[in-house]
């Protein structure tokens, strides 16, 4: 059984940073491509980072260049997403997703198999 459950979620001032948490049960995060991606109300579901499962090349698109990074603890089979300066506009439902093979579009959300039930981030003062 394959679950995936995020966690960390929550209202966060702008400037502020806070660390999203994604466990994974059921399967080797090592094994497979990792992603976070989000959706804001009325607007498509987006990568926001996203880890290889191959070379461990990472994609994070400019919106979040610099701010967000995604990393791995394979002993925990838990995966972060380190989230810093957020802005209103990060103001989102989070999820993290796993697929189990060489992505060759890495971020994209229709290539991954298992989804979380995702987690709210609000930026607000």
């Amino acid at each position: 059984q394959v679950q995936l459950v995020e966690s960390g979620g929550g209202l966060v001032q702008p400037g502020g940073s806070l660390r999203l948490s994604c466990a994974a049960s059921g399967f080797p995060l090592d094994y497979y491509a990792i992603g976070w991606f989000r959706q804001a109300p009325g607007k498509e579901r987006e990568g926001v980072s996203c880890i290889s499962s191959s070379d461990g090349s990472t994609y994070y698109p400019h919106s979040v260049k610099g701010r967000f990074t995604i990393s791995r603890d394979n002993a925990k089979n838990t995966v972060y997403l380190q989230m810093n300066s957020l802005k209103p506009e990060d103001t989102a439902v989070y999820y993290c997703a796993a697929a189990p093979k060489v992505l060759f579009r890495l971020c994209v959300p229709d290539e991954y198999d298992y989804w979380g039930q995702g987690t709210q981030v609000t930026v607000s003062s």
